[in-house]
């Protein structure tokens, strides 16, 4: 679809619906326009040869001074109306451009938003950005500009070569005989430019990337004292761009000079051609000036032929990237019988014989467990076992493999996507906060929510102590992800976010990991005794102060479901969570410090 070179093109024209009519009548005017120009050298002929050149000028001009004074009245009437329809021109284009623009901007938007985890995983951010930044500037610089400009080139250079060819079919074959050699160079240049400008566009995307990448991970290069690597790295990124963009400019610069001096040579034909036709009377002085001033409407759309091929290149680059996006779909979608509005969810969720596989790596195994609505069930197992990929399941930021994942005894593939997270709050380990204010943070699944029910959500995560000595409270702006509070603060605002959407199904994924003994134990508390709607509660964990109350606990090993069954099941039987609660209660290190003290003894 995009290797065809006039998709681009068609993608342009389908995006201009609703604008077609202001877009048509601005190439209709461009059109006009240029044809204007050649009216004023018709009457400029015509004074020179009656008035100024002729034999009898003076009588003439004694004799017929109305019509030539209704001549330099046409002249700039006519030089008038022209500027009025450019000025009416231009605002046509830009009332196209601009509208197509913010319509295609915005349908990008959406397309990003509503993408799978596996798009994000693929393209980086920085290279987003330059899509919906860069790329858009360059589309509707192609709408506004060039495609402006090779209509107005064609129709000045044909309506030229008519009025040329109208005075003197010689002098216009003279002239004409020159443009042949400046198609065949454009041509050249423009099978080089396309590939050096889609290497530009890359080198670009990339230098983005490194810089926003960069600028998001400030702390970390201050907390390792990495500024010079950081500055390095970004010079070689900067550098790479800068000679892909030399290397760009170099095509045009080795065609330019050939294209300037074929151009130039226009003068001089008509100096040798005009002079010569002058002496043989086949020109009069009033249509050699005429054409000698006109000389320039065939001269410079030649010029400007290689800069629209240039732009053209480079548009072509850009909107490639452009239609990547505008046509990417996402696989996770709404099923077509999948039912409308459906009510608030119970929060029963069921694992019946799961895999999941990225690629060829297999990350769940035949995974089953079956969860009441309002059971607390903890998560545990070494990293890498497969606990996040799992609760990604529930609310389909993948789908399974195999086998089912059901809520509320029905698949998740046939539940709304909107209705089926609405009703799942996740809060993760890795906190995002949005440049906002903390009230608002909070109330982000609904941004009308009362005060009052943010305030309570914040208690709940014991986030409401710390908040109101901040200098403006809840109305603090936080910084960029949350910049300027701790990780336990982050984390339990997350938590607070969470708990306001009053969920059906509650996932904590390490939420807690980042806060004291004191500040978990009131949360453990507020999950388990404050809540005052159902809640069916998830909680991936490593402390096993977090697990220890939950209904039931469920062990992950490479993937695969190595025990299920309370605290007191679990540590009563050899296994994974039985060594993590003697590490983390002191048993084993008292068992290791026994068997040394019997050793030493013996």
């Amino acid at each position: 679809m995009i290797c065809n070179k006039a998709f681009p093109l068609q993608w342009l024209w389908k995006n201009l619906k609703g604008y077609r009519s202001s877009y048509i009548i601005a190439l209709v005017l461009s059109v006009l326009c240029n044809v204007l120009y050649t009216v004023v050298p018709y009457f400029q002929t015509e004074i020179i040869d009656t008035f100024i050149s002729n034999e009898k000028a003076t009588e003439n001009l004694a004799l017929h001074r109305d019509r030539f004074l209704w001549l330099i009245a046409a002249m700039i009437g006519f030089t008038f109306l022209r500027t009025a329809m450019q000025y009416a021109c231009n605002m046509y284009y830009e009332k196209a451009s601009q509208g197509m623009i913010f319509k295609v901007r915005t349908h990008l938007f959406r397309r990003i938003e509503n993408q799978d985890m596996a798009f994000y995983d693929h393209y980086r951010t920085g290279d987003l950005m330059t899509r919906l930044t860069g790329d858009l500037d360059m589309v509707r610089h192609m709408v506004s500009w060039v495609i402006k400009g090779i209509v107005e080139s064609i129709a000045l250079f044909t309506a030229s070569m008519v009025f040329f060819f109208t005075i003197d079919w010689r002098t216009g074959l003279c002239i004409l005989a020159i443009t042949p050699f400046i198609f065949i160079i454009t041509r050249l240049f423009s099978k080089k430019a396309g590939p050096a400008y889609r290497t530009l566009r890359e080198k670009q995307s990339a230098l983005n990337t490194a810089a926003q990448e960069n600028i998001s991970g400030n702390r970390v290069v201050k907390a390792f004292a990495r500024e010079d690597f950081e500055i390095e790295k970004f010079h070689a990124h900067d550098v790479q761009c800068r000679d892909a963009n030399i290397a760009a400019s170099m095509n045009w610069l080795q065609y330019q000079p050939w294209i300037d001096f074929f151009a130039g040579a226009l003068s001089v034909v008509l100096l040798l051609c005009g002079g010569w036709f002058m002496i043989r009377q086949h020109l009069t002085m009033g249509q050699y000036v005429a054409i000698s001033g006109l000389l320039w409407a065939v001269s410079n759309p030649m010029r400007n032929l290689g800069h629209y091929v240039n732009d053209c290149n480079r548009f072509m680059a850009s909107a490639s990237k452009i239609i990547e996006i505008y046509y990417a779909a996402p696989m996770i979608v709404d099923r077509t019988d999948a039912p409308e509005g459906e009510a608030h969810l119970r929060g029963e969720v069921e694992f019946s014989h799961v895999s999941f596989s990225i690629g060829d790596k297999a990350i769940l195994r035949d995974v089953s467990f079956h969860i009441l609505p309002g059971q607390t069930v903890a998560i545990m197992g070494a990293t890498g076992s497969g606990k996040t990929s799992l609760v990604n399941l529930i609310p389909r930021f993948f789908d399974a493999t195999e086998g089912e994942v059901l809520v509320d005894g029905k698949n998740v593939r046939l539940h709304r996507l909107e209705s089926l997270r609405k009703n799942i709050s996740i809060a993760t380990q890795d906190v995002l906060l949005y440049s906002d204010t903390i009230d608002s943070n909070i109330a982000f699944g609904d941004s009308s929510m009362d005060e009052e029910y943010v305030k309570r959500c914040a208690k709940l995560s014991a986030a409401d102590a710390f908040i109101e000595q901040l200098p403006d409270g809840y109305d603090t702006i936080v910084g960029e992800r949350g910049v300027g509070l701790s990780g336990g603060q982050k984390q339990r605002i997350s938590l607070a976010r969470a708990l306001a959407v009053r969920p059906a199904v509650l996932i904590l994924d390490d939420t807690t990991s980042a806060v004291d003994m004191e500040t978990e134990a009131h949360i453990q508390h507020s999950l388990n005794d404050a809540l005052d709607f159902p809640c069916t509660k998830i909680i991936i964990a490593q402390r096993i102060s977090s697990t220890k109350n939950a209904d039931q606990i469920i062990i992950l090993e490479d993937g695969v479901v190595a025990d299920i069954g309370t605290h007191e099941e679990l540590i009563s039987r050899d296994g994974y969570y039985r060594e993590i609660y003697e590490l983390q209660s002191g048993i084993h290190c008292a068992q290791e410090n026994g068997k040394e003290a019997s050793h030493d003894a013996q």
